[in-house]
């Protein structure tokens, strides 16, 4: 992604080549897990397990090359038509404020530790540029290996790799497959919509 990135890393360190960035990782827990696309649209709940599941996988955790400058990505099968991401994260990267708009979706970290800071508000959807926050909305939490959340639509976080010396490696999905990311800056309890990405803008 062009400023910050996020579970749809278009300016992360790309692993595969092909259409749109999209790479198909074998594995029993992302083959197992995949279903067909007409079938019942996946819930937050599957897609926390999906995700449970696949960073169970240590072939295909280890199989992600990791850089020491930018993150690494490589695109796998979701369940229900859902779109998910292996991302490996390295030491002090993290995404900047964003949301997944109509898309709800869960991530678990695989290996080393994440820390998400979310907005415990809904807010409004669209027509504003800027909002003033209440002092009580912060939240933050520390997502160890093996540990993750999902969570529901207009869900606004960042998610950062604090260590200065361990790379992190997580798994995400959402659904249905993300039709916009709205970007932010924060200052203070000020927060200003910056930019409105579309699938066009990372694939």
């Amino acid at each position: 992604m062009s400023v910050s990135p996020s579970a749809s890393p278009s300016s992360a360190v790309p692993v595969s080549a092909g259409p749109a960035f999209c790479a198909s990782v074998s594995g029993a827990s992302v083959s197992d897990a995949s279903a067909s696309a007409t079938g019942p649209a996946p819930t937050q709940a599957d897609l926390l397990d999906f995700v449970r599941r696949t960073a169970a996988d240590t072939e295909l955790i280890a199989s992600l090359p990791l850089d020491p400058e930018g993150r690494t990505w490589v695109r796998l099968a979701g369940p229900g038509g859902s779109e998910a991401w292996l991302i490996g994260w390295p030491p002090g990267t993290g995404t900047g404020w964003h949301d997944h708009a109509e898309s709800v979706g869960a991530f678990l970290t695989a290996s080393g530790e994440l820390t998400e800071n979310a907005l415990a508000a809904r807010l409004p959807t669209d027509g504003w540029t800027t909002l003033e926050l209440a002092e009580d909305v912060d939240r933050a939490r520390r997502l160890t290996a093996g540990q993750g959340r999902s969570f529901g639509r207009h869900h606004v976080h960042e998610v950062l790799n604090g260590s200065p010396d361990r790379h992190a490696i997580s798994v995400h999905a959402y659904y249905p497959p993300l039709p916009r990311i709205r970007r932010y800056s924060r200052s203070g309890q000020l927060l200003r919509l910056e930019q409105v990405e579309r699938p066009e803008d990372w694939q």
